[in-house]
Formats: C-alpha cells, sequence, structure tokens
C-alpha cells in the first residue's frame, strides 16, 4: 500500500468519511499477504520507498499472474525481472494491462511516476552486447521514477566515444558502468566524474574472461575512488542502488 493512500485513509478517519472498522479492513494486509506459494512484502514501498520487485526466474507464468496482480491491486504498480518470453505470454491474456520488454526481460504493470529533471543517472554501456544488462538498470530505474541517460557502445576500445559525452557524464547524479570483457570502462568513468559509479560486469566475453569474472575481478580491483561493484550481470541491483542514492540527496536534489 503507497503511503499517500494510507495517509488519506488516515485523514478520511479523522474526519468521519470511513469508520475504523472499514480502515482496520484495509489495512488488514497490510505487513504481508500469504498466497501459500508466496509471502508478498507490500510493507516494503513504506520501509524503503519502492513496492516489493518479482525475481521472474523460477516462478510459474501462474505464480507470475497472481503475485503481480496482487502486488498490482496493492501498490498501483509492479515489475517482474528475468521473465521469458513464454512466461510474460501468459502473464499477459491474464493481465493485458502488462507489458514486456524482451530485451531487458522486464515485465511490468501500471504508470511509471513522472520523473524529475535532476538528479539524473546515466547508464553507460560499454558494448552493444551488454545491452540486455543495460536496460534491465535503466528500465528499473525509470519504473522507480527517475530520469535515465543512456550512453551506449561506449567501450575503451573507441575512448573518444565517451569522451563525447563527458558533458551528461558529468552532471549525473549517479553512473551505472555497464561492462564485459575486461571492465575497463567503470575504471575510466570512475576517474572522470565526481557522483557515485556503480559497476555492474557482464557475462559478456570468452575465454579467460569466464563467464564475467574478469570484468568483476577488474572492477572490484579498481584503483579509481566511488566506485562500487554489484554482482556479474545484475543490472538490476544496480538499479537499486543508483535509486536510494538518489533519493537519499543526490546531485541536484531539491
Amino acid at each position: 500500500m503507497k503511503p499517500e493512500r494510507i495517509e488519506r485513509l488516515l485523514n478520511q478517519v479523522a474526519t468521519g468519511d470511513v469508520t475504523a472498522a472499514k480502515a482496520l479492513e484495509e489495512l488488514r494486509d497490510l505487513p504481508f499477504q500469504d498466497l501459500e506459494h508466496t509471502t508478498i512484502d507490500t510493507h516494503r514501498e513504506l520501509r524503503q520507498g519502492a513496492p516489493e520487485v518479482v525475481f521472474g526466474a523460477g516462478k510459474s507464468g501462474e505464480q507470475l499472474v497472481e503475485i503481480l496482480d496482487r502486488i498490482y491491486q496493492s501498490h498501483q504498480r509492479a515489475l517482474a525481472t528475468r521473465v521469458s518470453r513464454r512466461k510474460a505470454r501468459i502473464v499477459e491474456e491474464a493481465l493485458p494491462e502488462a507489458r514486456y520488454d524482451r530485451l531487458s526481460r522486464l515485465l511490468a504493470l501500471g504508470h511509471r511516476p513522472e520523473a524529475k529533471a535532476h538528479p539524473y543517472a546515466v547508464v553507460a554501456c560499454a558494448g552493444t552486447s551488454d545491452l540486455p544488462v543495460a536496460e534491465e538498470a535503466s528500465q528499473t530505474l525509470e519504473f522507480l521514477g527517475h530520469r535515465v541517460e543512456r550512453l551506449t557502445d561506449v567501450g575503451v576500445a573507441g575512448l573518444h566515444r565517451l569522451l563525447d559525452k563527458l558533458g551528461t557524464l558529468r552532471e549525473a547524479g549517479v553512473v551505472v558502468s555497464v561492462a564485459g570483457m575486461e571492465g575497463a570502462l567503470t575504471s575510466v568513468i570512475g576517474g572522470l566524474v565526481a557522483c557515485p559509479v556503480i559497476g555492474v560486469p557482464t557475462s559478456v566475453g570468452y575465454g579467460i574472461s569466464r563467464g564475467g569474472e574478469a570484468a568483476l575481478h577488474a572492477m572490484l580491483s579498481s584503483c579509481a575512488s566511488g566506485v562500487s561493484v554489484v554482482n556479474i550481470d545484475n543490472g538490476f541491483g544496480a538499479a537499486m542502488v543508483a535509486s536510494t542514492i538518489m533519493r537519499s540527496g543526490g546531485k541536484h536534489a531539491g
């Protein structure tokens, strides 16, 4: 349940427009909802500023339908990550308002909050092959109500492409740097900007790249200050960290 809805309900009780019994009934499911196969944390938006996001892998399409519908009823929006096209079709048939993005594998319901001009996040993607992870980060940030500037295919093999976007980078409240191979992009950006940089190593690469381990180790070993790193291919996790930074008072906030 959104904080605004609870405040409105309490004001209605205070003015006598809603009885205490009716308000109690609406608040009964506030902490969580038990669906037998899933316990939905309906209290999360009150605690953390955003509703629970569903990890789609490992859940059936039918389970996703029930979970997303309940979250949508409580928050007027819902998001699931790592959703296959087959499961997305099941959800779309049951919930026609659902929107699926094949590239990011995100499935969303409801309207995104209107984004403020500042602070904004930059999601910088080293190569086109990293786009699925970059879009998971970008669209999650937009779902959470943030403006996103996308920098695509700006890896270190052609550094002039990144330097051409230096103004956009330096005005950002936070930068999410998505890179596979050797993962050098994150250190380069970390040395160019004053805001926090979140590195996302991807599994793009071959041989000694070991499914993203080389990029992960390189980012963790970065000598650029202000760099933090999330797990391999974890665009969603990077977006949540970036959102927390901006909601906590990033650059240009106010």
